[in-house]
C-alpha cells in the first residue's frame, strides 16, 4: 500500500487489519521524506525516480511475488511504474483517488496554485491539508498522528518536493516523459485494475476517476459513496471490503 501527499502509511491503518488475511500480508512503507523514514532536508534530493527506486529495492529486498499494490493519490503513479518496469513481481493493480501524470494532463488553474503554494511555503501545515481533503474532519488525536513525523519545517522537505516531481508541468520533465512511458505501457496491459474512488473527492472529482479508468482502459471506476480524497480515512473499511472483494472475484 502506496501513500500520497502529504500522509504517511498511518494512513491506511483501518484498511490493513481487513485486509491482513492468512491469504493475503499487508505491507505498508513510507517513503523517504515521510513517517518514520529518513528525511533527507535538500528538496533537490527528491525525485519520482529516487521514490519510485526505494520501492523496487524494498520489494526485491522481501523478494515479493504476485503483488497487489495500492497505490492512493501519488502512490498512483509510483505503484503504476513498479508493476509496469518490473511485470513479474506485479499481478494486480488498484488505485484510489490516484490521477495519471504525463505532463499532458490538464488541471485547473487553482491546482497549479497549490503546487506552487505548497513549493513555497517551507512549514505548511499538513494536518490541515488533510482535514480539508477528507469528507468529515478527523479527530483531533488523528490529526496529531497525521503530523506528528513533520515536527518543523526542515523534516517537510519530502513533503515540499513531492508535488514537485510527481506531477510535472510539461511532457518534457524526467516525470512526464516516465509517466507517459508507463501510461503507454498500462493501456495495453491485462493484468487486473481496479480503480475506487470518493464520491466528494473536491481534489481530484470523481469525473478525474472517470478519465483514469479509461485512460488505463480498465473498468469505470467504484464510487464510494460520502468519501473525500483521503478516502482511506473517510472509508477505509469500506475500500478494504472492495478490495477483497474484488480479488477473490480475480483469483
Amino acid at each position: 500500500m502506496l501513500h500520497g501527499e502529504p500522509t504517511w502509511s498511518f494512513l491506511f491503518r483501518t484498511m490493513c487489519r481487513p485486509c491482513a488475511t492468512p491469504v493475503f500480508r499487508c505491507i505498508v512503507p513510507d517513503y523517504a521524506g515521510f513517517g518514520r523514514s529518513d528525511k533527507p532536508t535538500d528538496l533537490a534530493w527528491y525525485s519520482y525516480e529516487r521514490h519510485t527506486a526505494l520501492c523496487r529495492d524494498l520489494v526485491e529486498a522481501l523478494d515479493l511475488r504476485e503483488v497487489t499494490v495500492v497505490g492512493h493519490d501519488w502512490g498512483g503513479p509510483i505503484g503504476l511504474r513498479l508493476a509496469c518496469e518490473d511485470p513479474a513481481r506485479y499481478g494486480r493493480v488498484v488505485l484510489i483517488d490516484a490521477p495519471v501524470f504525463s505532463g499532458r494532463q490538464i488541471l485547473p488553474p487553482a491546482w497549479w496554485t497549490f503546487h506552487d503554494w505548497v513549493r513555497d511555503t517551507p512549514d505548511f501545515p499538513v494536518s490541515e491539508l488533510i482535514g480539508m481533503g477528507c469528507a468529515r474532519t478527523p479527530e483531533r488525536r488523528v490529526l496529531a498522528a497525521y503530523d506528528a513525523p513533520f515536527p518543523d519545517a526542515e523534516s517537510k522537505a519530502g513533503v515540499r518536493s513531492f508535488p514537485l516531481h510527481v506531477l510535472p508541468r510539461s511532457p518534457d520533465l524526467p516525470a512526464g516523459k516516465a509517466g507517459w512511458r508507463v501510461l503507454k505501457a498500462m493501456r495495453r496491459d491485462e493484468r487486473p485494475m481496479l480503480v475506487l474512488w470518493g464520491e466528494n473527492d473536491a481534489m481530484f472529482p470523481a469525473e478525474v476517476g472517470q478519465y483514469v479508468a479509461g485512460a488505463l482502459r480498465c473498468e469505470p471506476p467504484v464510487i464510494l459513496p460520502g468519501a473525500g480524497h483521503f478516502v482511506p480515512e473517510d472509508s477505509g473499511p469500506e475500500a478494504a471490503r472492495q478490495i477483497l472483494d474484488w480479488l477473490g472475484a480475480a483469483a
